[in-house]
């Protein structure tokens, strides 16, 4: 079984992979693609109880309890690719699966692939965090926007500038299920933080210790320990019930284990842990902290000002945030509005920066963040800091910090000018409503807050970024070597391609077909400009003389029709990813179906961002689904040095294929595609051919064979 996060091009690549490492060791074989589509091939209950062993080479959670009692290998995807026919001998003394459930994510699956390279416990981890924000997005966006504009439109200003919605109205009722949709989040996030590693039997645990986690009244607390309680919980929960499921137990107590015994145990020992040793000293740190906040406030202004700022930031809804909310809160019966004026420049500063970080740097962030963006700049603006929760989720250390320093900027203004805030709430909406005093000063430190934010986002994400591709090259280099030669890899080799022709590299500047192709002994024979192999390869275009030219016509069609010797060049001009992906983009605009390169190249480099499409063998296949094309095209080209694309196995890219889709036509056919085209490039012989095609036409005839 195989499937990657994206279930595209890995998903295939592993499958193909590991059919042809199985025909050649003289092995049946059957693989069940786990892709975006769904589940094809799928191993029937036949297929399992006749397999000798089960390999599962996957980057997310699949169900294992179909394999119970066969031996089962379980490692990442990027594995099937580049060990297959070490993985089908690992796979024959692989240990004997018992049943209990368990996601590819678990210890089990780490253990089994221990000593591939490291770092598999941090992906774990990753995967997991990563897993508890996708569920847990809907309900923060639902929740929040609920309550905004439940309070936009049914609130009633009150004399103290505060907002009341009448209890038994229409709008009261909406507040509600919002309020059910906020309550819920951060359970959500930590049972499937937990579910990620120890699968169903850890949701339960996760769920219930992330409520205890929110809710501070169970251990002595007056704010919960919010959506890093839920982390904590989430973990602790997950690594818990992996390590229950290694106790012996007797065979008749077996079938109980996974539905009753493990979640009992697993929720009541997280639960009394999180109350009686977690939770009690959370309470005793925010109890003090809020004694020395009070201890502050006859100090400087600015300091304090920062100070709450970080604060209100650093957690968002969190133990951190609530304790300087309620002390601002606290002094607002006593006389003293200016702290809560600091607090309440702080608490929008985080939804803001993140949603205008989006909408800044657009190619950093993937479709589905973009949006929570916009969800976020909304809750901004009445005050729910909780939008930015996801955001901090998923890049903490990027995020959290440039939360905090936005915030504590909007404090320090704010306490310079000695705004203040007569209601127990913040952000724009309570300064429109006539509860702040210093409005101009309010409205320059959350604008300022919110830009310093969103900048330092910016500047941290794209560095982690920038980190990561610096330490894959090296990484990339050393393993180029380790590559498998038999598998094809570099067939072509750099020789083969610095033979290649360049089709359309100077066609731009001679947009025509040569117009004299007649004397060309054969399609694309070294022709070093690569005009005339255009001209031959487009069966659409006769010679201007009207004579017969010896080349195929008409010209193959390869899928569908959506690559054509237009959208093939044999020599990629660009030497380093970002300026590939713009160069193919120019190429697919000759044809006409593209309305925008500019948003073109944005969206397929987004698609980067969300991880590589570089597939090893020295392949990659950018992709983007936009309507800046009015139509399905496919682009191909080749380069004679390499472009490092992170791809897995370390290798350069030297067989680049571009595909974009309009947003209508992004599902079936796109993943057609893309699956089409991955295992058709795991034959090393047709690499190695396409390496080898000599100008536009031949390579167009070695494409056609992709069925």
């Amino acid at each position: 079984m195989t499937a990657c996060p994206t279930g595209i091009a890995h998903t295939y690549m592993a499958a193909e992979k590991l059919t042809q490492a199985a025909e050649a060791l003289g092995h049946e074989i059957k693989v069940e693609t786990q892709g975006s589509i769904g589940a094809e091939n799928v191993l029937s209950d036949n297929d399992v109880r006749d397999a000798d062993g089960v390999i599962i080479a996957a980057d997310k959670d699949v169900d294992r309890s179909r394999f119970a009692g066969k031996r089962v290998l379980v490692v990442g995807v990027a594995e099937g690719i580049r060990h297959p026919g070490e993985l089908i001998e690992r796979v024959r003394t692989a240990p004997v699966y018992g049943g209990e459930d368990g996601g590819a994510g678990t210890a089990a699956g780490a253990a089994a692939s221990a000593g591939t390279g490291g770092g598999k416990e941090r992906s774990v981890g990753y995967k997991a965090l990563m897993n508890g924000v996708s569920y847990m997005i809907p309900f923060v966006v639902v929740g929040g926007l609920l309550i905004a504009i439940s309070l936009a439109l049914g609130g009633h200003p009150q004399a103290d500038g505060g907002l009341v919605i009448p209890d038994g109205s229409f709008w009261k009722h909406v507040n509600d299920i919002g309020v059910i949709g906020f309550t819920l989040m951060v359970p959500v996030l930590s049972g499937y933080i937990a579910y990620a590693i120890g699968d169903r039997p850890a949701l339960v645990p996760g769920m219930i210790g992330g409520w205890i986690a929110n809710t501070g009244a169970l251990y002595g607390s007056k704010a919960g320990a919010g959506f890093i309680g839920a982390i904590v919980t989430g973990f602790l929960a997950g690594f818990l019930v992996v390590w229950i499921k290694k106790v012996r137990v007797p065979r008749f107590v077996q079938p109980i284990m996974p539905i009753i015994v493990i979640p009992i145990v697993a929720t009541t020992a997280l639960g009394l842990f999180f109350i009686y040793v977690i939770g009690r000293p959370i309470s005793w740190v925010f109890t003090h902290l809020t004694g020395w906040l009070g201890g502050m406030t006859g100090s400087s202004a600015v300091l304090l000002g920062a100070i709450l700022g970080l604060m209100i930031a650093f957690d968002m809804g969190g133990p951190v945030n609530k304790t300087a909310f309620l002390f601002g809160a606290g002094l607002i019966a006593s006389g003293n509005q200016t702290v809560m004026g600091m607090c309440a420049a702080a608490i929008p500063v985080m939804p803001l920066g993140q949603g205008l970080a989006t909408l800044l740097r657009r190619r950093l962030y993937s479709e589905q963040e973009r949006e929570t963006g916009m969800a976020a700049l909304f809750m901004g603006l009445f005050g729910i800091s909780e939008g930015a929760i996801p955001f901090a989720a998923a890049r903490p250390a990027q995020v959290i910090p440039a939360n905090m320093l936005g915030g504590a900027v909007a404090g320090a203004l704010a306490g310079t000018a000695g705004v203040t805030d007569a209601v127990p709430h913040g952000g724009p909406i309570v300064a429109v409503l006539g509860a702040v005093g210093g409005v101009p000063v309010f409205f320059l430190a959350v604008v300022v807050g919110a830009v310093v934010t969103a900048l330092t986002t910016v500047a941290l994400v794209d560095l982690s970024e920038r980190g990561k591709r610096g330490k894959g090259a090296p990484t990339g280099a050393a393993a180029a070597p380790a590559v498998t030669v038999a598998a094809g890899a570099g067939a072509g080799g750099p020789s083969g391609t610095a033979a290649a022709t360049g089709a359309r590299t100077e066609a731009a500047s001679v947009p025509a077909a040569a117009p004299a192709p007649a004397p060309a002994p054969a399609a694309g024979e070294g022709d070093e400009d690569g005009a005339g192999g255009e001209g031959r390869g487009d069966g659409a275009q006769a010679p201007a003389d009207g004579h017969s030219v010896p080349s195929p016509s008409p010209s193959p069609e390869v899928l569908s029709g959506y690559l054509t010797a237009r959208t093939i060049r044999t020599r990629l001009a660009a030497g380093e990813k970002e300026a590939a992906i713009r160069e193919m983009a120019e190429l697919a605009a000759g044809t006409g179906r593209v309305t925008d390169v500019a948003e073109l190249v944005r969206v397929a480099l987004a698609r980067e961002a969300q991880g590589t499409t570089g597939l090893g063998e020295e392949i990659a296949v950018p992709h983007a689904k936009t309507d800046a094309v009015t139509a399905p095209v496919v682009c191909f080209a080749r380069s004679a040095q390499g472009v490092e694309w992170g791809s897995p196995d370390g290798t350069k890219a030297r067989l680049v294929f571009m595909i974009a889709v309009p947003e209508a036509a992004a599902g079936d056919e796109h993943l057609r595609i893309l699956a089409l085209l991955s295992r058709k490039l795991m034959d090393p012989d047709f690499r190695a051919r396409l390496q080898g095609a000599e100008g536009t036409a031949e390579v167009l005839a070695v494409l056609a064979e992709i069925r």
